[in-house]
């Protein structure tokens, strides 16, 4: 028998083990760390959240015009019949009340006087965006940590990658965390939340930050969760389309704002997909660009706001306009090329109404969910408001369920010692460097599994993902090569979900649908873990 190598190992115990560090990590620590120790674990340095990118706003019905029924209207419309209605009838009616405290904390929105400015975005029936120029997901991520920087019961670890969960007699128990310099530290808890966002990168085109490679999604299929609507990805329309620079999010505010898309011979085209035009819903606008794409053999159309006020662009959007300027171009003379980019996975571990996955003691809030809020597709600037309403829910039902009595170290040292396999390696298994598989890799899921799917891409992809997941890589390995198995293991239920439903719908768009999602199939796709991960009708 070869004998087990050695590693720098770590055993650490706490009440509660978060996993992430957006808003639905953080607002749930706040939540948990008035009642027992919490441990934050991310593995990047902040800020490295999809949250702290997010430019928008948050869609709350706050306005007296407003209510929380047109809210939840919008938000099943957009869906296209698959939203689950009691997850959405929970957002609509804690998210006045969760804004409003955060509002109380500190948070500072747009104002004219003493009125909030709130701006309107496709597929809202009215004005009801929160915003901070165009960065609110940078002020609300300000706001949460300074409200939970006094307690001292919450710690936050150095970036550590999770590598796997823990889990004991069906319940999870813990994580396994490899730190930068190869160190394993297992950590026990009560109850464990992942909140670790989604799975852009599984895409070469993504407006997510390099952190989103899927590893919650991945840990909770392998850890035996389920996993549902993994088909359903959602492409922002409009994303920076420069040669050499990355995909950077124009916000869907621009278009609420009177932003005009125009094709390369500068017609405007929205209206001939949608009577909404611009305002239409993303899954519309993504593939209208996408026609008008194929059809001027283009890279990109262009975002034109040159007929709006040039001083009220620069004030509504210095995130948009400066990033631009960076790039040469100014956006209030010269129209902006665009083009879809992955953005949003509206799949991912099922939850409860109180973020309690299908496995004891595991958790999941904010992207890595899948509560059925978004159906088919998300409505847009409904994710902020999701995390902090699901990362609230999540912390007060980790308070009420989980064991009582506290976690050992000893207990844990004995798992994770049961628990580890013999070949335990930090060796590469990949035939090629890492770095070409994952391009590789990123430019089949783009060009097979995109916008616009078909059987026949399907199945080449397919195909290609069958030969990533034969590699045999162990489960303690490299960031690197954890974060490759983690967005491969993503891929495949995505491409497997697209294959199984045939009709369009939403964000899944099948170009061998003659009926174009006439008549979708309103049931959903579920995976777990066995060995014909093919997925089921539920």
């Amino acid at each position: 028998m070869t004998p087990r190598p050695e590693i720098d190992q770590t055993i650490d115990v706490t009440d509660f083990l978060v996993i992430g560090s957006g808003i639905a990590g953080v607002r749930a620590a706040i939540e948990l760390g008035h009642h027992g120790r919490v441990l934050i674990v991310n593995k990047g340095n902040p800020p490295q959240s999809a949250s702290e990118f997010a430019q928008g706003g948050i869609a709350v019905a706050l306005d007296p015009e407003d209510s929380v029924e047109a809210h939840r209207a919008d938000t099943l419309l957009a869906g296209k019949g698959l939203c689950r209605l009691e997850a959405v009838e929970v957002l609509v009616k804690e998210g006045p009340l969760r804004v409003r405290e955060l509002i109380q904390w500190g948070a500072r929105f747009d104002r004219q006087g003493e009125r909030y400015v709130l701006a309107r975005e496709a597929a809202h029936r009215c004005a009801r965006i929160l915003r901070r120029g165009d960065a609110t997901g940078t002020e609300i991520m300000r706001t949460l940590l300074a409200k939970a920087q006094p307690l001292r019961t919450i710690r936050r670890l150095p970036p550590h990658f999770t590598s796997d969960l823990l889990v004991d007699k069906g319940r999870c128990v813990g994580a396994v965390l490899i730190s930068g310099s190869g160190g394993v530290r297992v950590v026990g808890a009560k109850a464990v939340l992942l909140a670790t966002g989604g799975a852009g990168q599984v895409y070469s085109r993504t407006t997510n930050p390099s952190v989103a490679t899927g590893d919650g999604m991945a840990m909770a299929y392998r850890a035996g969760c389920v996993l549902e609507d993994m088909e359903f990805v959602q492409f922002h329309p409009t994303a920076l389309a420069l040669p050499n620079a990355p995909a950077f999010l124009l916000t869907e505010a621009l278009r609420g704002e009177g932003a005009i898309l125009r094709n390369t011979q500068g017609k405007a085209f929205m209206k001939r997909y949608d009577p909404a035009g611009e305002l239409a819903t993303r899954d519309i606008v993504s593939q209208a660009i996408w026609q008008e794409m194929q059809t001027s053999h283009a890279s990109h159309v262009y975002l034109d706001v040159t007929h709006l006020k040039a001083e009220y662009i620069h004030e509504r959007f210095p995130t948009v306009t400066q990033t631009c300027l960076r790039y040469g171009l100014d956006i209030t003379k010269t129209p902006i090329p665009v083009a879809p980019s992955a953005h949003f996975m509206i799949g991912g571990a099922k939850t409860s109404l109180t973020g309690a996955t299908s496995l004891d003691g595991l958790y999941a809030a904010g992207e890595v969910a899948c509560s059925g809020i978004h159906g088919a597709n998300r409505l847009a600037s409904n994710s902020l408001l999701e995390g902090l309403v699901f990362g609230t829910r999540a912390g007060e039902a980790m308070l009420a369920s989980s064991r009582k009595d506290a976690v050992k170290r000893s207990e844990i040292q004995s798992l994770f010692e049961k628990s580890r396999p013999e070949w335990i390696t930090h060796q590469s298994v990949f035939p090629a460097p890492l770095g070409m598989e994952t391009d590789r890799f990123k430019e089949t899921m783009w060009n097979r599994v995109g916008i616009v799917r078909n059987q026949a891409s399907l199945t080449e992809a397919l195909t290609l993902l069958e030969q990533w997941e034969t590699l045999k890589t162990a489960p303690i390995v490299s960031q690197a090569e954890g974060e490759f198995k983690n967005m491969v293991t993503v891929a495949s239920m995505i491409v497997r979900a697209a294959l199984l439903r045939r009709n369009s719908v939403g964000a899944h768009y099948r170009s061998d649908d003659p009926e174009a999602g006439k008549s979708p199939d309103l049931r959903h796709i579920a995976f777990r873990l066995s060995n014909q991960p093919q997925g089921d009708w539920t």
